[in-house]
């Protein structure tokens, strides 16, 4: 009888091997960039619930003190519940990156761990940029890996987010290819997240990623220190797959990732977001919107949208109907599509003064329904498809179409677009000042030639 294939130690092994002259430029570039990015969805959740909760929690149960620091107040603890907070501010104002293939968050788990280490471990910027990597390969490959069952019932950056998390904390603890394989498995055994918490508009989604970030490092430092976990955690009799995918495909896990010109690097994939709102209500948000502006139509001549959606939209969105919280709004189609009919976009502004209280939202929501296309559920989740069918009041059918939302790696935002979105998101939470934030940025771009990480955030707690 042959040995199975020990895709767990395969996927530990590359994750344990990268080096930083392994990456391409192009992959060091997109690694700043998301950083900064994720940096700038942390900053705006400054001072929104429940994240004082969270950094209560951190004050209560962490040291005063210590070698990493909380973005959004400028305190230090311990890189735990650094990276704890870091995570939950992150994922709050849904604006953090996506990875389409794997649904999968990434920045929001990989780059909270990863800083916290960094910084307790006295890291470089090149140090942080190739563990982030491996973080983000391993962990897109494993959400690919557990595939759409998963993410009917299971929030796949809470789950895969562990793990991701323990990849780039192992590799900045220069963990060998056993350590990472016991850090694989003391992570996956703590994977949890599910959507349940939409039904209710509940705050369990900052846990989910507080969570997996600060457990991910926890199981890379107990690695370290000789903690065993599970060699087959991912595809074993009674791992990850046996108990939470009815469809998974073990070889995601290893997909293009010996060296060569053929090596995938899955990062390059990961989309940037624009509207502040659940991805899933994009593709349809952009299709709207260019329709709009092609047929120069106002939200008064629109008498019913059919959103033509992937099963996942369904599955996630379709939990919310009227929505009684702002965060729940996100996950509104109907709520979506009403503020970019009505104000034009959905951003942070238009979410918190509108999204609850504006009479014309609320009506137009009312004429949204989703609707299940065969094309665009065939194409997901490698392609988020945008369709969208427009009634108007005066007898038209119009239809709108878009294959690539706005920063989709083939309609990305540029380096002058992220740099923008950080001042508005700053802005917005009163995180830092604008002199604050433009030297931030000129230091994030530079996170490559960084000879240590520990002061890159030196935005004063009196700040907003």
């Amino acid at each position: 009888m042959s040995t199975p294939r020990a895709y767990t130690r395969e996927l530990a092994e590359f994750a344990a091997g990268l080096r930083y002259q392994d990456l391409p430029p192009a992959v060091v570039a997109r690694t700043e960039e998301l950083f900064l990015d994720w940096a700038a969805a942390a900053l705006a959740a400054k001072g929104m619930h429940p994240l004082p909760q969270f950094e209560r929690f951190a004050r209560a149960m962490g040291p005063a003190d210590g070698s990493a620091q909380i973005l959004v107040s400028g305190r230090r603890s311990s890189a735990y519940f650094a990276a704890w907070v870091n995570a939950a501010s992150s994922h709050l104002v849904e604006q953090d990156d996506l990875h389409n293939g794997s649904v999968l968050h990434p920045a929001t788990v990989v780059f909270p761990a990863a800083l916290a280490a960094a910084q307790d471990l006295g890291k470089s910027g090149a140090d942080l940029i190739v563990a982030a990597v491996a973080g983000y390969e391993a962990g897109i490959r494993i959400g690919e890996f557990l595939g759409r069952s998963h993410y009917r019932i299971f929030h796949t950056t809470a789950t895969v987010g562990t793990l991701a998390a323990a990849v780039a904390v192992g590799h900045l603890l220069e963990l060998d290819t056993e350590q990472m394989v016991h850090a694989l498995g003391s992570a996956g055994t703590q994977a949890a997240g599910l959507w349940e918490f939409l039904r209710d508009a509940a705050d369990s989604k900052q846990l989910h990623t507080a969570h997996a970030a600060a457990s991910g490092l926890a199981a890379a430092y107990l690695a370290r220190d000789g903690v065993s976990g599970a060699r087959h955690i991912l595809e074993g009799k009674q791992g990850l797959a046996a108990g939470m995918s009815s469809d998974a495909d073990p070889a995601r896990l290893v997909d293009r990732l010996a060296a060569g010109p053929q090596r995938r690097w899955a990062l390059l994939e990961t989309s940037f977001k624009f509207h502040s709102s659940c991805r899933h209500t994009h593709p349809a948000a952009d299709a709207l919107l260019a329709l709009m502006r092609r047929e120069g139509l106002r939200h008064e001549q629109i008498a019913a949208v059919t959103a033509r959606v992937h099963q996942g939209a369904i599955d996630v969105l379709g939990a919310v109907d009227v929505p009684s919280t702002v965060h729940q709004a996100k996950f509104s189609m109907g709520t979506v599509l009403g503020l970019i009919a009505v104000h034009g976009k959905a951003g942070l502004e238009e979410f918190r003064d509108h999204a609850l209280s504006d009479a014309r939202v609320a009506d137009f929501r009312a004429k949204v329904r989703m609707e299940l296309d065969a094309e665009v559920d065939a194409a997901y989740p490698q392609r988020w498809l945008g369709r969208v069918d427009v009634a108007t009041t005066d007898g038209r059918i119009l239809r709108g179409a878009l294959d690539e939302p706005k920063g989709d790696p083939g309609n990305p935002l540029d380096r002058a677009e992220l740099e923008d979105k950080m001042r508005r998101l700053a802005r917005f939470s009163g995180a830092a000042c604008a002199a604050e934030i433009d030297a931030l940025i000129a230091r994030l771009w530079q996170l490559h030639a960084a000879p240590a990480v520990g002061d890159l955030f030196r935005i004063p707690v009196s700040a907003g």
